[in-house]
Protein backbone atom coordinates (compact mmCIF):
# COMPACT_ATOMS: atom_id res chain seq x y z
CA UNK A 1 0.00 0.00 0.00
CA UNK A 2 1.38 3.05 -1.37
CA UNK A 3 3.18 5.56 1.91
CA UNK A 4 2.44 2.54 4.09
CA UNK A 5 5.92 1.96 6.10
CA UNK A 6 7.46 -1.87 4.87
CA UNK A 7 10.34 -1.72 6.51
CA UNK A 8 9.65 -4.24 8.65
CA UNK A 9 9.14 -7.89 8.13
CA UNK A 10 6.83 -9.36 6.81
CA UNK A 11 3.32 -9.77 9.34
CA UNK A 12 -0.14 -8.82 9.32
CA UNK A 13 -1.98 -6.56 7.25
CA UNK A 14 -2.46 -3.19 8.53
CA UNK A 15 -5.51 -1.18 8.62
CA UNK A 16 -3.66 2.12 9.28
CA UNK A 17 -1.30 3.99 8.08
CA UNK A 18 2.41 4.16 9.54
CA UNK A 19 4.59 7.33 9.90
CA UNK A 20 7.92 6.93 8.32
CA UNK A 21 10.55 8.46 9.69
CA UNK A 22 12.92 8.37 7.01
CA UNK A 23 16.56 9.59 8.07
CA UNK A 24 18.16 12.94 8.16
CA UNK A 25 20.55 13.65 5.56
CA UNK A 26 24.64 12.73 5.78
CA UNK A 27 25.25 15.47 3.74
CA UNK A 28 24.64 19.27 4.40
CA UNK A 29 23.13 21.76 1.69
CA UNK A 30 25.20 22.84 -0.85
CA UNK A 31 24.94 26.83 -0.97
CA UNK A 32 25.65 30.04 0.88
CA UNK A 33 24.36 29.91 4.53
CA UNK A 34 24.54 33.15 7.22
CA UNK A 35 26.66 32.97 9.88
CA UNK A 36 25.26 36.39 11.49
CA UNK A 37 25.59 40.19 11.20
CA UNK A 38 29.06 41.26 10.17
CA UNK A 39 29.52 43.16 13.36
CA UNK A 40 29.61 40.24 15.59
CA UNK A 41 32.89 39.56 13.39
CA UNK A 42 34.52 42.28 13.43
CA UNK A 43 36.07 43.04 16.97
CA UNK A 44 39.53 41.91 16.37
CA UNK A 45 38.93 38.13 18.01
CA UNK A 46 38.67 34.87 16.78
CA UNK A 47 34.93 33.50 16.65
CA UNK A 48 33.89 29.62 17.21
CA UNK A 49 30.89 28.22 14.67
CA UNK A 50 29.71 24.87 14.97
CA UNK A 51 28.29 24.34 11.57
CA UNK A 52 28.08 21.44 9.15
CA UNK A 53 29.09 18.80 11.19
CA UNK A 54 32.85 20.33 12.32
CA UNK A 55 33.93 23.56 14.13
CA UNK A 56 34.95 26.21 12.38
CA UNK A 57 37.39 29.69 13.29
CA UNK A 58 35.77 33.61 11.99
CA UNK A 59 37.61 36.72 11.89
CA UNK A 60 38.35 39.83 10.34
CA UNK A 61 41.81 40.76 9.16
CA UNK A 62 43.73 43.89 8.95
CA UNK A 63 41.85 44.62 5.48
CA UNK A 64 38.38 44.10 6.99
CA UNK A 65 38.00 40.78 5.23
CA UNK A 66 35.90 38.07 6.48
CA UNK A 67 38.10 34.79 6.42
CA UNK A 68 36.88 31.04 7.26
CA UNK A 69 39.31 28.49 8.36
CA UNK A 70 38.53 24.61 9.74
CA UNK A 71 39.04 25.93 13.36
CA UNK A 72 40.90 22.84 14.33
CA UNK A 73 44.90 23.79 13.84
CA UNK A 74 46.76 21.29 11.42
CA UNK A 75 49.93 21.04 13.59
CA UNK A 76 48.38 19.59 16.86
CA UNK A 77 44.91 20.01 16.91
CA UNK A 78 44.77 23.30 18.64
CA UNK A 79 41.15 25.24 18.76
CA UNK A 80 42.02 28.32 16.75
CA UNK A 81 38.88 29.96 17.84
CA UNK A 82 40.29 29.69 21.29
CA UNK A 83 43.34 31.76 20.30
CA UNK A 84 44.17 35.44 19.43
CA UNK A 85 44.44 37.60 15.98
CA UNK A 86 47.85 38.37 15.65
CA UNK A 87 49.03 40.97 12.35
CA UNK A 88 45.91 40.30 10.49
CA UNK A 89 46.28 36.55 11.15
CA UNK A 90 44.75 33.87 13.63
CA UNK A 91 47.22 32.61 16.32
CA UNK A 92 47.18 29.08 17.88
CA UNK A 93 46.78 29.25 21.58
CA UNK A 94 48.67 25.86 21.44
CA UNK A 95 52.09 26.36 19.98
CA UNK A 96 51.52 30.28 18.40
CA UNK A 97 51.22 28.63 15.00
CA UNK A 98 49.73 31.29 12.73
CA UNK A 99 47.70 31.09 9.51
CA UNK A 100 45.95 33.55 6.91
CA UNK A 101 43.16 34.15 5.25
CA UNK A 102 44.18 32.09 2.58
CA UNK A 103 44.79 28.91 4.94
CA UNK A 104 48.75 29.07 4.51
CA UNK A 105 51.08 29.10 7.73
CA UNK A 106 51.61 32.35 8.53
CA UNK A 107 54.95 31.25 10.98
CA UNK A 108 55.81 29.59 13.51
CA UNK A 109 57.53 31.66 16.64
CA UNK A 110 59.77 28.93 17.47
CA UNK A 111 60.85 27.51 14.39
CA UNK A 112 64.28 28.80 12.47
CA UNK A 113 61.71 27.95 9.38
CA UNK A 114 58.06 27.42 8.74
CA UNK A 115 56.68 24.84 6.44
CA UNK A 116 55.28 26.94 3.86
CA UNK A 117 53.45 24.09 1.59
CA UNK A 118 51.01 23.46 4.82
CA UNK A 119 47.10 24.61 4.13
CA UNK A 120 44.86 24.24 6.17
CA UNK A 121 40.68 24.39 4.79
CA UNK A 122 39.51 28.26 3.70
CA UNK A 123 35.74 28.35 3.23
CA UNK A 124 34.11 30.66 0.80
CA UNK A 125 32.81 34.08 2.64
CA UNK A 126 30.91 36.95 1.62
CA UNK A 127 29.09 39.58 3.42
CA UNK A 128 26.06 41.00 1.70
CA UNK A 129 22.60 42.70 3.96
CA UNK A 130 25.32 43.57 6.40
CA UNK A 131 25.52 39.90 7.20
CA UNK A 132 28.44 37.15 6.76
CA UNK A 133 27.80 33.88 4.71
CA UNK A 134 29.46 31.06 4.06
CA UNK A 135 29.38 28.72 1.10
CA UNK A 136 29.57 25.05 1.71
CA UNK A 137 29.36 22.45 -1.42
CA UNK A 138 30.26 19.15 -0.76
CA UNK A 139 31.79 18.01 -4.31
CA UNK A 140 34.41 20.94 -3.05
CA UNK A 141 33.34 23.31 -5.85
CA UNK A 142 33.73 27.23 -5.54
CA UNK A 143 30.37 29.10 -5.34
CA UNK A 144 28.34 30.13 -8.80
CA UNK A 145 29.79 33.56 -9.75
CA UNK A 146 26.05 34.55 -9.93
CA UNK A 147 24.74 34.93 -6.76
CA UNK A 148 21.00 34.51 -6.23
CA UNK A 149 20.34 36.37 -2.59
CA UNK A 150 19.39 39.73 -3.68
CA UNK A 151 21.41 42.66 -2.38
CA UNK A 152 18.99 45.08 -0.79
CA UNK A 153 19.01 48.74 -1.33
CA UNK A 154 16.81 49.45 2.34
CA UNK A 155 20.51 48.31 4.40
CA UNK A 156 22.50 51.58 5.04
CA UNK A 157 19.33 53.87 4.60
CA UNK A 158 18.71 56.81 6.38
CA UNK A 159 14.68 56.07 6.09
CA UNK A 160 15.15 52.51 7.16
CA UNK A 161 16.33 51.31 10.84
CA UNK A 162 19.12 48.66 11.08
CA UNK A 163 18.69 44.90 11.96
CA UNK A 164 17.44 43.62 15.20
CA UNK A 165 19.17 40.34 15.36
CA UNK A 166 18.14 37.25 16.98
CA UNK A 167 19.54 33.60 17.53
CA UNK A 168 18.59 30.25 19.01
CA UNK A 169 19.82 26.77 18.87
CA UNK A 170 17.12 24.37 17.88
CA UNK A 171 17.81 20.71 19.08
CA UNK A 172 16.00 17.47 17.75
CA UNK A 173 15.40 18.57 14.72
CA UNK A 174 16.74 18.58 10.64
CA UNK A 175 16.60 22.02 9.16
CA UNK A 176 14.04 20.82 7.00
CA UNK A 177 11.14 21.34 9.46
CA UNK A 178 11.56 25.06 9.10
CA UNK A 179 11.39 25.07 5.15
CA UNK A 180 7.80 22.54 5.32
CA UNK A 181 6.51 25.85 6.58
CA UNK A 182 7.07 27.99 3.12
CA UNK A 183 3.97 25.85 1.99
CA UNK A 184 1.97 25.43 5.29
CA UNK A 185 -1.23 27.47 5.22
CA UNK A 186 -3.04 25.89 7.72
CA UNK A 187 -0.36 26.71 10.64
CA UNK A 188 -0.90 30.35 10.48
CA UNK A 189 -4.17 29.82 12.04
CA UNK A 190 -3.11 27.62 15.25
CA UNK A 191 0.34 29.00 15.41
CA UNK A 192 0.48 32.46 14.33
CA UNK A 193 -3.12 33.17 15.17
CA UNK A 194 -3.16 34.35 11.59
CA UNK A 195 -5.92 33.88 9.35
CA UNK A 196 -4.88 33.74 5.72
CA UNK A 197 -7.34 35.52 3.19
CA UNK A 198 -4.59 34.59 -0.26
CA UNK A 199 -2.19 31.76 0.03
CA UNK A 200 0.19 30.94 -2.87
CA UNK A 201 3.37 29.15 -3.60
CA UNK A 202 5.91 30.03 -6.77
CA UNK A 203 8.87 27.75 -7.00
CA UNK A 204 11.50 28.15 -9.30
CA UNK A 205 15.12 27.37 -9.45
CA UNK A 206 16.67 27.73 -6.46
CA UNK A 207 14.35 29.75 -5.54
CA UNK A 208 10.71 29.11 -3.53
CA UNK A 209 8.24 31.88 -2.15
CA UNK A 210 5.27 32.22 -0.15
CA UNK A 211 2.75 34.64 -0.94
CA UNK A 212 0.31 35.72 1.59
CA UNK A 213 -2.11 38.08 2.78
CA UNK A 214 -4.03 37.66 6.11
CA UNK A 215 -5.98 39.23 8.84
CA UNK A 216 -5.13 38.79 13.17
CA UNK A 217 -7.52 36.69 15.43
CA UNK A 218 -10.33 39.00 17.15
CA UNK A 219 -10.17 35.86 19.90
CA UNK A 220 -6.36 36.53 20.65
CA UNK A 221 -4.57 38.67 22.64
CA UNK A 222 -1.09 37.49 23.81
CA UNK A 223 0.52 39.91 27.19
CA UNK A 224 -1.14 42.68 25.41
CA UNK A 225 -0.26 41.81 21.66
CA UNK A 226 -3.78 42.05 20.24
CA UNK A 227 -4.40 40.86 16.83
CA UNK A 228 -7.82 42.62 16.16
CA UNK A 229 -7.75 44.96 13.03
CA UNK A 230 -4.50 43.85 12.00
CA UNK A 231 -3.47 42.57 8.14
CA UNK A 232 -1.17 41.38 6.56
CA UNK A 233 0.70 41.75 3.05
CA UNK A 234 3.74 39.24 2.69
CA UNK A 235 6.25 37.92 0.07
CA UNK A 236 8.26 35.29 1.91
CA UNK A 237 11.06 33.65 -0.17
CA UNK A 238 13.95 31.40 0.68
CA UNK A 239 17.14 31.97 -2.03
CA UNK A 240 18.47 28.62 -1.62
CA UNK A 241 18.79 26.28 1.13
CA UNK A 242 18.93 28.42 4.24
CA UNK A 243 18.17 32.29 3.31
CA UNK A 244 14.65 34.37 3.68
CA UNK A 245 13.87 36.97 3.11
CA UNK A 246 10.40 38.35 3.62
CA UNK A 247 9.30 42.10 2.78
CA UNK A 248 6.26 42.77 4.82
CA UNK A 249 3.30 45.62 4.64
CA UNK A 250 1.67 45.50 8.35
CA UNK A 251 -1.53 47.25 8.88
CA UNK A 252 -2.87 48.44 12.61
CA UNK A 253 -6.09 50.20 11.98
CA UNK A 254 -5.01 52.55 9.36
CA UNK A 255 -1.60 52.62 9.79
CA UNK A 256 1.21 50.80 7.77
CA UNK A 257 4.70 49.95 8.73
CA UNK A 258 7.03 48.68 6.17
CA UNK A 259 9.69 45.80 7.21
CA UNK A 260 11.79 43.51 5.86
CA UNK A 261 12.36 40.47 7.65
CA UNK A 262 14.99 37.70 7.42
CA UNK A 263 14.87 34.68 8.47
CA UNK A 264 18.09 32.14 7.73
CA UNK A 265 19.57 29.33 9.49
CA UNK A 266 22.74 27.07 9.86
CA UNK A 267 22.94 23.41 10.41
CA UNK A 268 25.00 22.59 13.53
CA UNK A 269 24.68 18.53 12.55
CA UNK A 270 21.97 16.26 10.99
CA UNK A 271 19.81 16.64 13.83
CA UNK A 272 20.38 20.37 15.21
CA UNK A 273 20.31 23.82 13.83
CA UNK A 274 20.72 27.73 14.45
CA UNK A 275 18.14 29.90 13.42
CA UNK A 276 18.38 33.26 13.00
CA UNK A 277 16.18 35.42 12.59
CA UNK A 278 16.19 39.56 12.13
CA UNK A 279 13.73 42.58 11.09
CA UNK A 280 14.60 46.18 10.04
CA UNK A 281 12.04 49.04 9.14
CA UNK A 282 11.08 51.76 7.15
CA UNK A 283 10.64 54.86 9.59
CA UNK A 284 7.39 56.34 9.26
CA UNK A 285 7.10 59.90 8.91
CA UNK A 286 7.03 62.02 11.79
CA UNK A 287 9.02 59.26 13.78
CA UNK A 288 12.80 59.86 14.71
CA UNK A 289 15.15 57.68 14.64
CA UNK A 290 14.91 56.32 18.36
CA UNK A 291 11.36 56.19 18.02
CA UNK A 292 11.24 53.94 14.90
CA UNK A 293 14.10 51.41 16.46
CA UNK A 294 11.98 51.13 19.70
CA UNK A 295 8.66 50.77 17.03
CA UNK A 296 10.70 47.72 15.79
CA UNK A 297 12.02 46.55 18.58
CA UNK A 298 7.93 45.74 19.24
CA UNK A 299 7.34 44.32 16.20
CA UNK A 300 10.66 41.63 16.43
CA UNK A 301 8.80 40.52 19.47
CA UNK A 302 6.05 39.15 17.92
CA UNK A 303 7.91 37.61 15.56
CA UNK A 304 9.86 36.05 18.10
CA UNK A 305 6.77 35.29 19.86
CA UNK A 306 5.55 33.83 16.68
CA UNK A 307 9.18 31.65 15.91
CA UNK A 308 9.11 30.36 19.61
CA UNK A 309 5.49 29.33 18.91
CA UNK A 310 7.32 26.92 15.90
CA UNK A 311 9.97 25.57 17.72
CA UNK A 312 7.52 24.19 20.45
CA UNK A 313 5.89 22.15 17.77
CA UNK A 314 9.26 21.48 16.08
CA UNK A 315 10.77 19.93 19.90
CA UNK A 316 7.29 17.53 20.18
CA UNK A 317 7.05 16.46 16.76
CA UNK A 318 8.22 13.83 14.55
CA UNK A 319 9.97 13.69 11.58
CA UNK A 320 7.50 12.83 8.89
CA UNK A 321 8.48 11.20 5.66
CA UNK A 322 5.29 10.75 4.31
CA UNK A 323 2.77 13.51 5.89
CA UNK A 324 -1.11 12.69 5.29
CA UNK A 325 -2.03 15.90 3.11
CA UNK A 326 -5.59 17.53 1.97
CA UNK A 327 -5.53 19.69 -0.67
CA UNK A 328 -5.51 22.74 1.41
CA UNK A 329 -2.18 21.48 2.81
CA UNK A 330 -0.22 22.57 -0.11
CA UNK A 331 2.43 21.34 -2.33
CA UNK A 332 4.50 19.99 0.41
CA UNK A 333 6.29 17.21 -1.98
CA UNK A 334 6.94 19.18 -4.58
CA UNK A 335 8.89 21.44 -1.70
CA UNK A 336 10.85 18.60 -0.81
CA UNK A 337 11.54 18.07 -4.64
CA UNK A 338 12.91 21.51 -4.80
CA UNK A 339 14.74 20.78 -1.60
CA UNK A 340 16.23 17.91 -2.39
CA UNK A 341 18.69 19.67 -5.13
CA UNK A 342 20.84 21.08 -2.19
CA UNK A 343 21.27 17.91 -1.11
CA UNK A 344 22.56 16.24 -4.37
CA UNK A 345 25.50 16.83 -6.62
CA UNK A 346 24.81 19.60 -9.06
CA UNK A 347 25.07 16.95 -12.18
CA UNK A 348 22.36 14.80 -10.61
CA UNK A 349 19.55 17.64 -9.90
CA UNK A 350 16.61 17.24 -12.04
CA UNK A 351 13.96 19.44 -13.87
CA UNK A 352 11.59 18.78 -11.21
CA UNK A 353 13.59 19.84 -8.67
CA UNK A 354 13.85 23.37 -10.34
CA UNK A 355 11.00 24.21 -13.08
CA UNK A 356 8.98 26.38 -12.09
CA UNK A 357 5.91 25.16 -10.47
CA UNK A 358 2.97 27.50 -9.13
CA UNK A 359 0.00 26.55 -6.42
CA UNK A 360 -2.55 28.56 -5.06
CA UNK A 361 -4.92 27.54 -2.42
CA UNK A 362 -8.32 28.45 -2.16
CA UNK A 363 -8.57 29.52 1.58
CA UNK A 364 -12.39 30.32 1.21
CA UNK A 365 -13.99 27.07 2.83
CA UNK A 366 -10.52 26.97 5.61
CA UNK A 367 -11.53 30.72 6.64
CA UNK A 368 -15.27 30.20 6.59
CA UNK A 369 -14.88 27.63 9.18
CA UNK A 370 -12.25 29.25 11.47
CA UNK A 371 -14.22 32.30 11.77
CA UNK A 372 -16.80 29.86 13.34
CA UNK A 373 -14.35 28.77 15.72
CA UNK A 374 -13.29 32.40 16.16
CA UNK A 375 -16.92 33.70 16.83
CA UNK A 376 -17.38 30.88 19.56
CA UNK A 377 -14.59 31.65 21.77
CA UNK A 378 -15.61 35.22 21.38
CA UNK A 379 -19.01 34.55 22.99
CA UNK A 380 -17.39 32.25 25.65
CA UNK A 381 -15.24 34.75 26.38
CA UNK A 382 -17.74 37.54 27.04
CA UNK A 383 -19.81 34.70 28.87
CA UNK A 384 -16.71 34.03 31.16
CA UNK A 385 -16.51 38.35 31.93
CA UNK A 386 -20.07 38.75 32.64
CA UNK A 387 -19.84 35.69 34.94
CA UNK A 388 -16.62 37.36 36.45
CA UNK A 389 -18.15 40.46 36.83
CA UNK A 390 -21.49 39.26 38.77
CA UNK A 391 -19.15 37.29 41.13
CA UNK A 392 -17.25 40.99 41.77
CA UNK A 393 -20.65 42.85 41.78
CA UNK A 394 -21.98 39.58 44.65
CA UNK A 395 -18.89 39.74 46.53
CA UNK A 396 -19.33 43.42 47.02
CA UNK A 397 -23.04 43.28 48.01
CA UNK A 398 -22.56 40.77 50.37
CA UNK A 399 -19.30 42.29 51.98
CA UNK A 400 -21.43 46.13 52.73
Amino acid sequence: MSGIQTSAAAGPQRDYREIDTGTPPTRFARGWHCLGLIEEFTDGKPHSVEVFGTKLVVWAGDDGQINVLDAYCRHMGGDLSQGQIRDGNVACPFHGWKWKGNGRCAGVPYAKRSPKLAKTRTWQTMVRNGQVFVYNDPEGNPAPEEVIIPELTEVGSDIWTGWTWNRMVIEGSNCREIIDNVVDMAHFFYVHYALPDYFKNVFEGETAAQYMRSHGRPDVDLGGVAYVDSKLESIAAYYGPSYMLNPMVQYYGGFAIETILTNCHYPIDSNSFVLMFGVMAKIPEGLTAAQAEKMVQKITKGIEMGFLQDVEIWKNKTRIENPLLVEEDGPVYQLRRWYDQFYVDKADVTDDMTQRFEYEIDTTKAVENWNIEVQENLRRKQEEAAQREAEEVGAGSTSS
